[in-house]
Formats: C-alpha cells, sequence, structure tokens
C-alpha cells in the first residue's frame, strides 16, 4: 500500500472512505473546527448513530462549532449516542483525522474565499512515523480539553452561517464596501448582519464584538 496519497476533491476521498463508515468496529478520531470537514462527515455520523449501540470515536473542536444552535443539536445526539466530544481553545487545523490509529487524513482548501470556494485537497498518510508524532499531538490536546457537556451548559449566541461569515470579514478589518462584495451580498445587508451580530454578542461597537467572538473561538476558519 502507498504510504502517502493525495486526493483532490471531495468524491473521489469519499469513494473511498465510505466502506469504512459501514463498520462499527473502526475508531475514527477527529480533530475540526467545525462538523464538515470532509465530504460526509455528517452523514458518516448519522450512519453510526442508525446502527445503534456505541460509536467509537472521539472528537475534539474549537469552540466555534457551537456557535450554531443546529449543530449544537447534532453533537448533543452524537454524545448520546456514544461518541466522545470535547472542545479546547487550542487553535485547530481545518480538519485531521484518524483510522484505527494506522491512517491520518490531512484536510486543506484550494482558496479561503467563501466566495470563490474551491475542491478542497486531501492527503492520506500510513506512514507510522507521521502517524504517531500527530497522534501524540491529539492526545496531549485532548487531554487538556473540555468535555462538550460543560459547554452545552453555557449561553453561547445564536449565529447562523451567512453571520458567521460576516463575523469573520469583519474581525479581518477589510471596509464594508470590500466585504460585502466579496461576501455577495448588497452593503446594506452586510450592514445589518453587523447590527444584528452586535445584538448577538451583546457588544457595544465592532470592536468589542470581535474581542467577544475571538474569546468564543468564532473567528477561527
Amino acid at each position: 500500500m502507498t504510504q502517502v496519497m493525495t486526493f483532490r476533491g471531495d468524491l473521489e476521498l469519499w469513494a473511498r472512505l465510505k466502506p469504512l463508515t459501514e463498520s462499527n468496529d473502526t475508531e475514527w478520531v477527529n480533530v475540526a473546527h467545525d462538523l464538515d470537514t470532509w465530504p460526509g462527515a455528517r452523514d458518516a455520523a448519522r450512519l453510526s448513530m442508525r446502527r445503534g449501540g456505541a460509536v467509537p470515536a472521539r472528537k475534539l473542536y474549537s469552540p466555534a462549532v457551537l456557535a450554531d444552535e443546529r449543530d449544537r443539536d447534532v453533537l448533543r445526539e452524537m454524545a448520546d449516542h456514544g461518541m466522545r466530544i470535547r472542545i479546547t481553545a487550542t487553535p485547530l487545523s481545518r480538519g485531521t483525522f484518524f483510522i484505527d490509529r494506522r491512517t491520518m487524513i490531512l484536510t486543506s482548501s484550494t482558496t479561503t474565499s467563501p466566495a470563490a470556494q474551491g475542491p478542497r485537497t486531501y492527503t492520506v498518510s500510513a506512514t507510522p512515523a507521521l502517524v504517531d508524532g500527530a497522534y501524540a499531538l491529539f492526545e496531549a490536546a485532548w487531554e487538556s480539553a473540555t468535555d462538550l457537556a460543560a459547554y452545552l451548559s453555557a449561553d453561547w449566541p445564536r449565529i447562523d452561517a451567512p453571520t458567521a461569515r460576516v463575523l469573520r470579514a469583519l474581525s479581518s478589518g477589510t471596509t464594508d464596501e470590500t466585504a460585502a462584495r466579496e461576501l455577495g451580498m448588497s452593503l446594506r445587508t452586510y450592514r445589518r448582519r453587523v447590527a444584528e451580530l452586535l445584538v448577538a454578542l451583546d457588544a457595544d461597537s465592532r470592536f468589542q464584538a470581535g474581542l467577544r467572538a475571538g474569546e468564543m473561538g468564532l473567528t477561527r476558519g
């Protein structure tokens, strides 16, 4: 077996991974910023949950995953079905996966612009030294992270996906005109979204909103 492979595009990777989601014996370890780090991530979780029983999986997320109420509901369901989930304030990569501690998948993107998102690139490695070293870093981060239940008991602001994109644009320091154009919305809509953010984050200014969002991990993309 080739120890390092690169896949460009979600369909190619998913074709290789789908058979693994059909077995309850496969242990999945996931380090990610959000729930959509790789194609079919949510579907794979639901398939495992529908089969019943405990799911052999550990997932480590950024606090940003808690910004959307619908995502919090998904996380609760995952935890109810045996997945162990923790939250860490440590900056995380877009996505790293381990399969049975033998295979590592790194997720990257060809572009950081939401309006011009291109196909993602995935690097799959079965090289023991690389996998073992990365897995050790995961274990260290896991041990210092906080269980999901502690975060779900907190009062998190309700921020939908479009507003979250506005938040990241706001935090980047670009002008309103530039941000609105890059996000494909009118200047009026952009400014309305900014106003909604100030209310959601209980902030008196854009600067204060940026600080609060940073503390919650909502601006990490």
